[in-house]
């Protein structure tokens, strides 16, 4: 596998292989994309009860999705989720990671906790795995830069077919 620079990451948009809506050239740097803060996020309930986790687990079981106006608090320890605004839909030949901004890491701020990884042929929104790590409750603001989308060219071709298709909220 190889890491699109900013040239082929241009080019593959413009060619429509790579749609990513809305779209900002200036949000591409020298190897990957800046993704913004969508508005919605999925935390968690106050249950007290031991949750199991098995085939028949569900995340909407234990959570519950806000819609925040201003800002979101993440208070220390804390784990909510979060989504992009930028929609991506990649080709069967392109693969991508989520990583987080070394700005943002430096206040305590995990934007992917485990799942970084977007599967060949992938078309929705980025579901962000927010985890406040520092000491300090975090103020996070919607439309604000909150990561980067790294593309890298697969061996052989794939499609991703699985539940989160066409995501549209965390």
């Amino acid at each position: 596998m190889a890491v699109l620079t900013k040239s082929e990451i241009l080019k593959r948009v413009k060619a429509g292989e790579i749609i990513i809506e809305p779209f900002e050239e200036k949000a591409i740097g020298p190897a990957s994309i800046d993704l913004h803060l969508g508005n919605e996020f999925r935390i968690f309930k106050a249950i007290k009860d031991v949750y199991h986790v098995d085939k028949k687990a569900d995340y909407r079981e234990i959570t519950k999705l806000v819609t925040i106006d201003k800002f979101f608090l993440l208070m220390p320890g804390q784990t909510a989720h979060g989504i992009t605004v930028e929609k991506i839909s990649l080709p069967d030949d392109i693969c991508a990671w989520i990583e987080g901004r070394s700005s943002l890491g430096r206040l305590g701020l995990m934007v992917h906790i485990t799942a970084g990884f977007v599967h060949p042929g992938t078309c929705g929104k980025q579901v962000l795995e927010f985890n406040n790590a520092g000491p300090v409750p975090l103020a996070i603001y919607p439309g604000i830069s909150i990561c980067q989308l790294i593309f890298l060219k697969t061996l052989g071709k794939a499609k991703y077919r699985g539940r989160f298709t066409n995501q549209e909220t965390p």
